[in-house]
């Protein structure tokens, strides 16, 4: 008997299907047919909900966008978590470095015919998470451990810098001089905010750079 199944049921299950092949085998090295054969389903099923291999890497990364903001909401919003920790946990929040695929992604958006969609991406990160961290500085000011008057543009203008300069695609770095940028980015952050010099650094410094290391 033929299992009939909810149209956002069937998606999802493509895109989890599409999700863990492209992390096995690479966006290129994926076909359609492994996406059929990985789902259990016909061809014009697949393309009753995808056009094409772009179109499902298109909804995977919406979908990342969603799951991201998400995480970083939740973040901001428990309390019970230092502001100053809660700031750094909403940026690592935005890492996607724990998905499956998200190698495949990275490379997939910094193709040139996909300069629109990485723009989107950058738009989303900009618009949605200056809002989010704006809420946790506004917090830190009625604490006093920030001084701006400012809270929301002091955000616009960190979140920009940090995804334009610390995107590989755009600004090309050695190691050695991404530490050197992440240091001064840390030291000016504090000043903008008006927050006690070391303030974020010792933060930074709790949760290491994101690959094992620390900041000193």
């Amino acid at each position: 008997m033929r299992v009939v199944k909810k149209a956002d049921e069937r998606r999802n299950e493509i895109l989890d299907a599409a999700d863990e092949l492209f992390g096995q085998k690479g966006f290129d090295g994926t076909s359609t047919n492994d996406i059929l054969e990985r789902v259990g389903i016909a061809r014009g099923t697949l393309y009753h909900h995808f056009k094409s291999k772009e179109d499902i890497m298109d909804a995977l990364i919406e979908r990342y966008n969603v799951r991201l903001l998400g995480a970083a909401q939740e973040i901001a919003a428990d309390k019970s978590i230092p502001v100053v920790e809660r700031i750094i946990r909403v940026v690592m929040a935005l890492n996607i470095s724990g998905e499956s695929s998200s190698k495949e992604i990275m490379e997939h958006i910094h193709k040139p015919q996909n300069a629109l969609m990485h723009q989107k991406i950058q738009r989303v990160i900009i618009n949605g998470v200056t809002p989010i961290l704006t809420g946790i500085i506004r917090e830190g000011i009625e604490q006093g451990l920030f001084s701006t008057p400012f809270p929301y543009e002091c955000m616009e203008m960190v979140v920009t810098y940090a995804n334009t300069v610390f995107d590989d695609d755009i600004v090309t770095m050695t190691n050695e001089e991404r530490g050197s940028r992440i240091l001064a980015f840390v030291c000016n952050v504090e000043r903008l905010l008006g927050a006690e010099s070391g303030s974020l650094m010792d933060a930074m410094q709790m949760f290491g750079r994101g690959d094992g290391s620390s900041y000193e």
